[in-house]
């Protein structure tokens, strides 16, 4: 019998994925609670495109700064962290040799199996780093570029989500139909959004379709009845 050779399909690109989501939730969710809100205070269109069109703006600056400013973050944490191990390896080796061998007691590994593995890795002062990083402190080496791609991804994720809230206002003459139409594409794309999310994440994607309906649709009813209230 041929032997089939073992595959192994992960899907390795979360931190992507987890920026589309924070863009695309909140593209959807905050202009199309403006646009509902507005829709219950003023009688015309062109005033929630433009404050559509603002906060749309603004609001994706904003969050592509706040990602930017998040994998910087994280880049200078994990740097400082490893500079730190660096010198610990240096100046303390015994130190960072017993900490070596009590990970690998923590996966059952005899003294005997352990004695070769420290002694070998402590030869390699640049594996013996990344293995402390890795295993100690459970840090992984971020993507030097992650900054801006991160700030970019959830940029404009939050334009196109956005825009979906928005565009029935821009083509359409009457505010109310225009709200009603906004409401339909609003709580589908984020029902679509929702289960694709699913998909990614491993959770269930009726779930994850509905969840978002729900916040999106909470979001946009409270905006509503409030602006509808201080009219």
């Amino acid at each position: 019998m041929p032997n089939t050779p073992h595959t192994e399909k992960h899907f390795t690109s979360t931190e992507t994925v987890r920026d589309v989501v924070i863009g695309m939730s909140d593209g959807l969710t905050v202009p199309f609670a403006l646009a509902a809100g507005l829709t219950g205070a003023v009688a015309a269109t062109h005033v929630v495109v433009t404050a559509g069109f603002a906060e749309i703006a603004a609001g994706s600056i904003a969050m592509g700064l706040g990602g930017y400013l998040a994998a910087k973050t994280d880049l200078q944490h994990y740097n400082s962290e490893r500079q730190r191990e660096i010198d610990e390896t240096i100046h303390l080796p015994h130190v960072e040799i017993d900490e070596v061998e009590d990970i690998f007691r923590g996966y059952g590994l005899s003294e005997e199996q352990i004695k070769p593995i420290s002694n070998s890795l402590s030869k390699n002062q640049e594996k013996w780093v990344d293995f402390m990083m890795r295993f100690e402190l459970g840090l992984e080496a971020p993507d030097p570029k992650r900054a801006l791609k991160s700030a970019l991804t959830i940029a404009l994720s939050y334009i196109v989500g956005g825009l979906i809230p928005l565009a029935p206002y821009i083509f359409l003459k009457n505010i109310l139909i225009s709200l009603y139409v906004s409401v339909a594409v609003t709580l589908a794309a984020l029902f679509v959004f929702g289960f694709i999310k699913g998909k990614f994440t491993g959770i269930n994607p009726l779930r994850g379709g509905m969840q978002t309906i729900t916040i999106g649709g909470l979001a946009a009813a409270v905006a509503f009845l409030i602006a509808r209230l201080i009219s």
